[in-house]
């Protein structure tokens, strides 16, 4: 239950529980779309110009509290609350049938319902039985669904309670409770366990993985690992498989215990894994997926190179370490590294060491065709994903617990991609990399999809 602090009981400093009204699902395929638009065509049109002009020329403005499409909310609202009173009672209003039958109208009863139109006061009919349960306001309800969506939406996109509250006040002139934002974006953990916990594809091609840290306060404010995991699925496609909520910093045994849970969950066989430079991270992936290639993300090794550097050197240094992993062979490669070794050891010999250190998990990818190279290096898809991730964590500082910060980055990621358009270019580029991936991989990835 979600809490909502009307006019009266906020004077009298109380707090009361109420249900969600559903959203009305909208027009949802040809027909339902088409009978939508019949029904906004049986408006009179002059009328409707003849309102839009009255509400102009006198300065009535559409949106917000007192405005037009607010007043048409109401007796939209109004009408259909009687249309159901009519149906339950079996006879229309003042209709003769409705003499000495028993149950009757009693009357009606004020409230106050926040919408996307602004708060939008109705009046609900009542029965002398009490026993009409309205559907389109439930009883006890005091918001329609698509508040609660654009609640969601606002705080996956980053706002913190805080804002969205502001923004509610400012846009729709509605007073929203910090409480009741919580309690409106927790209802989304049901969906963040049955989507942690859902069954995965038997095969995955790529699987990328690396973590962020937030803030949690735990007794005391401390860095704590979220493990994120995002492959690249047989049919071309982007999935982020989990979210995983570690102690401490990064470790390689908590890596463990996160990729067996992914094969648990029914991903067999991965051809290749990239990750960072941890250290025993190889060794734990080799346990869960024998056959899979680990290869390290050459933009984490890059940025672990420009930490041992000065800032003026950052261009010159990015720019030579290219034709390392950009190379058309592994000699090649070996060859470029000598020449910037040579440079820049005596500076920086941290940067070599850690080349040096990498090398037998930086080289795999160099040994595989262009296609399958562009869809490793290419890290555009994690990389994107975490400066979202970051985006949403730096507004709020920390967290008071880690079902908090994993409420924070599910939403994230529901709102991720919402056109679809990131979807359907990975699929048109994937064909060629499909074909090399199953020459290179003797048929795993086809042979996992049947």
């Amino acid at each position: 239950m979600s809490t909502v602090t009307t006019e009266k009981s906020k004077a009298a400093g109380a707090v009361v529980d109420e249900p969600v009204v559903p959203a009305q699902p909208g027009p949802v395929d040809e027909q339902q779309a088409a009978t939508a638009a019949a029904i906004a065509e049986a408006l009179d049109p002059a009328l409707v110009a003849r309102l839009a002009a009255q509400a102009r020329t006198q300065g009535v403005q559409l949106l917000g509290r007192g405005g037009v499409l607010q007043q048409l909310t109401k007796r939209f609202l109004e009408a259909a609350l009687e249309a159901e009173m009519d149906e339950h009672l079996g006879y229309d209003k003042h209709d003769a049938l409705g003499r000495n039958g028993g149950n009757s109208r009693n009357g009606r009863r004020g409230k106050t319902l926040l919408t996307e139109v602004g708060p939008v006061d109705i009046t609900v009919p009542r029965d002398r039985d009490g026993t009409f349960t309205p559907v389109i306001v439930p009883k006890r309800s005091r918001r329609l669904g698509g508040v609660e969506d654009l609640v969601v939406s606002l705080s996956a996109k980053g706002l913190t309670h805080g804002e969205i509250c502001a923004h509610l006040a400012e846009v729709y002139g509605a007073e929203v409770s910090k409480d009741r934002i919580t309690a409106i974006t927790d209802r989304v953990m049901d969906g963040l366990n049955e989507w942690q916990s859902r069954p995965l594809d038997s095969v995955y091609p790529v699987i990328f993985i690396d973590c962020i840290h937030v803030k949690i306060r735990d007794g005391q404010v401390a860095n704590r690992p979220i493990y994120v995991a995002l492959a690249v699925t047989a049919d071309g496609g982007r999935d982020i498989l989990g979210l995983w909520a570690g102690d401490g910093g990064e470790g390689a045994k908590w890596w463990l215990r996160v990729l067996t849970e992914i094969r648990n969950r029914g991903a067999g066989d991965v051809c290749m894994v990239v990750c960072d430079g941890l250290k025993g991270l190889p060794d734990a992936i080799g346990e869960v997926w024998p056959a899979a290639v680990v290869q390290t993300c050459v933009v984490h090794l890059i940025r672990a190179s420009l930490r041992y550097a000065s800032k003026a050197d950052w261009g010159v240094i990015a720019k030579e370490l290219k034709p390392i992993y950009t190379a058309p062979t592994e000699q090649a490669a070996l060859d470029a590294f000598a020449e910037f070794s040579t440079k820049w050891e005596a500076k920086y010999p941290a940067i070599v060491r850690l080349w040096t250190n990498a090398w037998a998990e930086m080289v795999p990818f160099l040994g595989f065709d262009v296609e399958i190279r562009r869809i490793v290096c290419t890290t555009n898809a994690i990389e994107s994903l975490n400066a979202r991730f970051r985006r949403a964590v730096n507004a709020r500082g920390h967290f008071p617990n880690e079902q908090s910060a994993l409420k924070v980055l599910y939403l994230t990621i529901c709102s991720l991609d919402p056109t679809g358009k990131g979807r359907a270019r990975w699929s048109n580029r994937w064909k060629a990399a499909l074909n090399a991936f199953d020459i290179a991989f003797d048929g795993r990835v086809t042979a996992g999809r049947r």
